[in-house]
């Protein structure tokens, strides 16, 4: 592919020798002649100096840098489409397995796969051109829309209904029960977990996530969410579009988050919470009440500059203490005995 074909691929604007070949892309530190390369910023002009790399793309055209350059607005982005132009294959359409089970009653779309052990139960529906991997287990009357990806061994319960362009890695259950139980006669009693699942257009669902089926009612992930691996969602959560939640992420049951809200790693959101849309909550953050937009650090979450305050103040307790014991003595010898003391 030659860097003026890339920069048509990218809208971006060729500065350099546009007819040069280029057969692959790859980070800046292994790239090799013949590949392009990416930087976020001028600041890596240094970086590009040293690379071996035949051509860059860059957000604006840097001046020392020699080899022919496309600039782009969002370098990251435009990295990710040459990713996917030189590496990702287009998939093949393999029909269903003898070795799957799948039952008479399932509507299953055209050019779907179904690999071996894969099990589809009676009144799913499978939309054209989705995948379902080794192991995957799809319950009754659950519904997956077209283009989909299920990779090895997911879990997708009875009565889910899942949109468009969806991708669920290996592990993820998706509309197990949620967790509910009330306590009486001196043990838990189960509350039956009726509700569904609804997944919409382009999510992403990591490896062994779990998204629990709402009590009553539906849990519903937004459309454009990106879920990271071994995140947690319980009963009856509504998360908006375009939501990131990183690893380990747990979200109690009945919570509200708006769309593009950003959790961090091993957050934790207790349930009936509600987080406006924008909202950012950093790593190991607690999370309780109602947040309105803004950035959140700490447990209990505070906004980011109180939290930033309080920390600074912690790092310097031991000097702090040593003051005051310092003071404490000092003010002892200033007071005077007491008449008729020892």
């Amino acid at each position: 592919m030659k860097i003026n074909e890339i920069a048509a691929m990218v809208q971006g604007q060729v500065f350099g020798d546009g007819d040069l070949e280029i057969h692959g892309i790859t980070g800046i530190d292994a790239a090799v002649p013949g590949e392009i390369t990416y930087v976020t910023d001028k600041k890596a002009a240094k970086m590009l100096l040293a690379s071996r790399a035949t051509a860059a793309v860059v957000p604006e055209y840097i001046e020392d840098v020699k080899i022919p350059q496309v600039a782009v607005k969002n370098p990251k982005y435009a990295f990710a489409i040459l990713l996917n132009a030189f590496h990702v294959k287009p998939r093949k359409h393999l029909g269903i397995s003898e070795k799957a089970v799948v039952s008479a009653q399932a509507e299953i779309g055209a050019n779907v796969t179904v690999y071996p052990t894969a099990y589809i139960s009676d009144g799913a529906r499978i939309g054209k051109g989705t995948t379902i991997f080794p192991g995957v287990f799809i319950g009754e009357n659950t519904s997956i829309g077209e283009g989909c990806l299920i990779y090895p061994n997911v879990t997708i319960r009875e009565g889910v209904r899942i949109g468009n362009n969806v991708i669920i890695h290996a592990g993820a259950v998706i509309g197990a029960d949620g967790f509910g139980y009330v306590f009486a006669n001196g043990g838990h009693y189960k509350v039956p977990q009726i509700g569904g699942v609804v997944i919409e257009d382009d999510v992403e669902i990591g490896a062994n996530a779990a998204i629990d089926r709402g009590t009553t009612g539906d849990t519903v992930i937004g459309k454009g969410t990106k879920i990271d691996n071994l995140v947690q969602v319980a009963h009856n959560v509504t998360i908006g579009p375009h939501s990131i939640l990183v690893a380990q992420v747990g979200i109690g049951g009945s919570t509200k988050i708006g769309a593009g809200v950003v959790l961090a790693g091993q957050a934790g959101i207790a349930d009936h919470v509600e987080i406006e849309a924008g909202t950012m909550v950093g790593a190991q953050a607690g999370v309780t009440g109602k947040l309105t937009k803004g950035v959140y650090l700490g447990s209990p979450a505070k906004p980011f500059r109180e939290t930033l305050k309080s920390a600074e103040i912690y790092q310097r307790l031991p000097e702090l203490s040593k003051k005051l014991v310092e003071l404490e003595k000092k003010l002892a010898s200033l007071v005077p005995d007491k008449p008729g003391g020892a």
